[in-house]
């Protein structure tokens, strides 16, 4: 009598450990948020004790801010760098070490405002306005763009795993990396340009809706494109 032995299915296996890697570098990405949303509730307590509203009137006047503020871009760089080394050691490819970078850097992102709103019920508006980043200069804008980002890159990052599991990996080449860099440089232009005017009464007519829109809407549109090629 002949015997037959059933296969393993790899494809499914592959799947089931992509899933296990997602919820682990997810549960990684929260975890980090609160550290982020921890940091800025003590720096609020010291600098905004009467609340933390725009204009920021003495943003960056303050001579304990002056010293502090290097540390703070010191600290803003080594979250990047921890972000990095962890979708390193997560990924088996490059693919999948960019995709987890994407999976941390948008959990991190989102989480940031979910443990901001538990611990000081802060935002109280998806459309209030916050300090993002440090790193060359200051950017700003309000809590609706950085969000649409982050689920941006996460269905990035899920889509591209989805596929890598798949063994379909997504087909990227260099004038499509050069689109990406271009469009997330627009985005971060956006900020950069609220980011000079957050100590002015004005300071929401400073953050272009179009500029900032144009940068994510041609990331996507090229994302798109390169899933159409990948078929």
């Amino acid at each position: 009598m002949q015997m037959s032995e059933k296969l393993p299915d790899t494809s499914c296996e592959l799947l089931k450990t992509t899933l296990r890697r997602f919820l682990v570098v997810a549960i990684f990405g929260i975890a980090l948020a609160y550290f982020e949303a921890a940091v800025v509730v003590y720096l609020r307590a010291i600098f905004h004790p009467d609340g933390f509203t725009f204009p920021l009137t003495s943003f960056g006047i303050s001579p304990l801010w002056k010293q502090l503020r290097l540390t703070e871009v010191g600290r803003e760089a080594a979250s990047m760098v921890l972000i990095s080394a962890a979708a390193w050691l997560f990924g088996r490819n490059l693919r999948q070490r960019f995709a987890y970078f994407l999976t941390i850097f948008a959990v991190w992102d989102i989480f940031y405002y979910i443990w901001l709103k538990v611990l000081i019920n802060w935002p109280t508006s998806i459309m209030d306005w916050d300090i993002l980043f440090l790193i060359p200069v200051t950017w700003a804008g309000p809590v609706l763009a950085p969000v649409l980002i982050s689920f941006t890159l996460l269905a990035f990052a899920v889509i591209i795993l989805y596929r890598d599991s798949c063994a379909i990996p997504l087909k990227v080449i260099l004038v499509d990396w050069l689109g990406f860099i271009l469009a997330g440089l627009v985005v971060v232009v956006s900020f950069c340009i609220a980011g000079l005017h957050i100590t002015k009464p004005d300071f929401q007519s400073h953050f272009y809706w179009p500029l900032f829109a144009a940068g994510l809407l041609s990331a996507i549109a090229i994302f798109l494109k390169c899933l159409l090629r990948s078929k």
